[in-house]
């Protein structure tokens, strides 16, 4: 049997009609930069998240990239980050001449762990940090809670790396009046912006790169359209330096017609993993400590009774990622059974050569464990039960040789 890590042809075969409409409707319209179509998914990305305004990119590299450069960071600056994540997290800061600060992460959800960070953070006196860029990762968000207070503490922005977590949602806890009260946030709409990635390989894929920055203040949202078209307010008049960072309008109207089943898809995705979770717990895996599954831990607290609230999409993987013994040869073997398979990420930020000498050498000792033990199976809607039990068979059967 052949199991891919992602099958973009299984959504294509209900979705092509309507693409090919939507992609027509654009083409015939001849507006070919920003339009109609840009305008609409800003709206229904914004509603869908909660928030007052969108502002549709050219990536999500690009959505953090002009994030930054809205907040005027600079040479010299610095952006407390993780060091656990895709390169463009990093690379948006060094681009801009900034420095990254990195802290560790936490081992259980890979995203950033706020105890450290806030340790970090007392210790910079000069206050040379003016950012904090915290990564919803695989699908899961960041501790958001202990992050913005720590944030508010030291009056500085938040600028949410959601690329892998549209849709995610986060139980802040709420003073309502009544008292306090949880309220499930979306992804992105905690911080002072939220960037998101429409790489087809996400929850919602366009046909290409795209990206959306969203964000509850009207005047950073106007920084971000001006930043996007070279700086240029009004036509070819340049108070600043941008960049052409504007969204295709083909992208906006393919990825309007997917929004339409996101919901449908994340719950696809969280029934394959709890489809894993059981399979592999049914066998000695686990207990003999060759993998560990993955956590939703928002979900974990809710059935603990620590939290009231409706939280639905507390995990919508974009990911499923084990921790296994043996990793690499596990990766191998899955790849010679025909099961797609990746490693994300082999190697920390922290550990790129692009940092040059000139950067400090540093450890964090939970990037790293994580960089060396994880891999990431397939989990994208359309895939069957039978792919699944396949794919545990193969796990079993490589641990059990």
């Amino acid at each position: 049997m052949k199991v891919p890590l992602l099958d973009l042809k299984q959504q294509l075969n209900y979705l092509r009609e309507d693409i090919l409409k939507a992609v027509t409707r654009v083409i015939d319209s001849t507006t070919y930069i920003q339009g109609p179509e840009v305008s609409f998914l800003e709206h229904e990305i914004a509603a869908y998240c909660g928030v007052e305004n969108g502002v549709g990119v050219s990536s999500g590299t690009d959505a953090l990239l002009v994030s930054l450069m809205a907040l005027g960071i600079g040479p010299g600056d610095q952006v407390l980050t993780t060091p656990y994540s895709f390169f463009a997290t990093m690379g948006v800061v060094l681009r801009l001449g900034a420095i990254p600060v990195f802290v560790d992460i936490d081992p259980v959800s890979f995203n950033i762990d706020p105890v450290a960070m806030e340790e970090v953070l007392s210790r910079d006196h000069d206050r040379k940090i003016k950012a904090i860029l915290p990564v919803h990762l695989y699908g899961q968000c960041a501790d958001m809670e202990a992050i913005m207070k720590s944030a508010h503490q030291y009056e500085l922005p938040v600028i949410e790396d959601a690329a892998q977590a549209i849709g995610a949602e986060y139980p802040m806890n709420r003073d309502t009046g009544d008292g306090m009260k949880v309220q499930w946030k979306k992804a992105g709409s905690m911080g002072l912006a939220g960037c998101f990635s429409f790489f087809p390989s996400k929850n919602l894929g366009g046909i290409g790169d795209g990206g959306m920055v969203v964000t509850h203040d009207g005047a950073f949202a106007d920084k971000i359209r001006i930043l996007l078209n070279h700086g240029a307010s009004p036509k070819y008049y340049h108070g600043q330096v941008g960049g052409n960072f504007r969204l295709d309008p083909i992208q906006a109207a393919v990825l309007r017609i997917k929004m339409t089943y996101l919901g449908q898809w994340h719950r696809a995705r969280r029934e394959n993993a709890d489809r894993y979770n059981r399979m592999f717990t049914e066998t000695d895996l686990v207990q003999n400590n060759f993998l560990a599954l993955p956590q939703a831990v928002y979900l974990k607290k809710q059935l603990e009774g620590n939290m009231s609230g409706a939280g639905e999409n507390f995990h919508i993987y974009n990911q499923y990622v084990l921790r296994v013994n043996r990793r690499d040869a596990l990766l191998d073997w899955l790849r010679s059974q025909d099961i797609g398979c990746e490693v994300y990420y082999p190697v920390a930020l922290h550990q790129q050569k692009c940092l040059g000498a000139s950067f400090p050498v540093q450890s964090f000792h939970q990037a790293e464990k994580a960089a060396s033990e994880t891999i990431a199976l397939p989990i994208y809607p359309e895939l069957t039960a039978e792919m699944q039990e396949y794919v545990v068979d193969k796990i079993v059967e490589f641990y059990r040789q």
